[in-house]
């Protein structure tokens, strides 16, 4: 066998941010909505392609999954 060629994970981290950088671009520019996740509030956010940021829901925690199941 001989030896094969492997990118590094520093490429491949690089090339995943640039693929998302390009998505996000691309639905700008169809002016479809980005959801993202706010870490500040908690929350999930719609954000426009005109800069508006409207939340659509909030986080979901109220202790243990099994304690939850009863």
């Amino acid at each position: 066998m001989g030896q094969q060629n492997y990118i590094s994970d520093e490429q491949v981290v690089k090339r995943a941010n640039c693929a998302v950088k390009i998505a996000l671009e691309k639905k700008r520019a169809m002016d479809v909505p980005i959801f993202t996740y706010d870490r500040a509030t908690q929350s999930i956010c719609e954000v426009g392609s005109d800069g508006t940021k409207i939340q659509v829901c909030r986080r979901y925690n109220h202790g243990r999954y099994s304690e939850r199941c009863k």
